[in-house]
């Protein structure tokens, strides 16, 4: 068994990639106090987990139902992103605020920490490492993502307010761009099949 979580949990936490949204994590909560971000990063954890263990549990039988395929979910979920990088970039500092909870649920719960990159590798690791397995490594891995954006604070103070400002449009910039890739990836899956 342990030897299951283990071979789960590597390719998920690369599909988490915790350290690759770190950077938007910081842009995006710069503005939040510190009670704000523990609700977000409690919040995010709740969203990432249950998210996942329901897409683990029922998402093959809804998708079979729905007629959606992973493709589909890329390209949606690439949508959402773009939309929320967008208003990132053209929006002011003060309309950009967004409260601490819907912020942990969407975009940091899904889909920055749990979005159609791990729930697809959540599907495949069922199949080769079994349900418990991969539950116990997206339960790791969530957690491991919020205990790093809860240490951003140290970041914020190394690199400045102005250096954050700066970070965050270039983050939704390519926030963007990952949307983009998203949606190609997508777009793509459905023209060869």
């Amino acid at each position: 068994m342990f030897r299951n979580i283990i071979l789960a949990f590597i390719p998920v936490f690369v599909a988490v990639d915790a350290i690759g949204v770190l950077p938007m994590f910081i842009s995006l909560t710069h503005n939040m106090d510190e009670n704000e971000k523990k609700g977000a990063l409690l919040n995010s954890f709740i969203t990432g987990v249950t998210l996942a263990i329901a897409f683990i549990l029922v998402g093959k039988w809804i998708f079979s139902i729905l007629g959606i395929t992973v493709n589909d979910f890329m390209i949606a979920g690439g949508f959402i992103l773009f939309c929320i990088a967008l208003r990132d970039l053209l929006t002011t500092e003060k309309a950009r605020h967004v409260s601490a909870s819907e912020f942990g649920t969407v975009p940091l719960g899904t889909p920055l920490i749990v979005g159609p990159g791990v729930l697809t590798t959540c599907l495949i690791m069922v199949d080769q490492h079994g349900i418990i397995a991969t539950i116990t490594s997206v339960i790791l891995n969530v957690l491991i993502a919020v205990t790093i954006f809860g240490f951003s604070g140290v970041i914020i103070r190394v690199i400045g307010r102005n250096g954050v400002g700066a970070m965050s449009r270039v983050m939704a910039l390519l926030l963007a761009a990952i949307a983009v890739m998203m949606m190609r990836k997508g777009f793509f899956g459905l023209l060869i099949k």
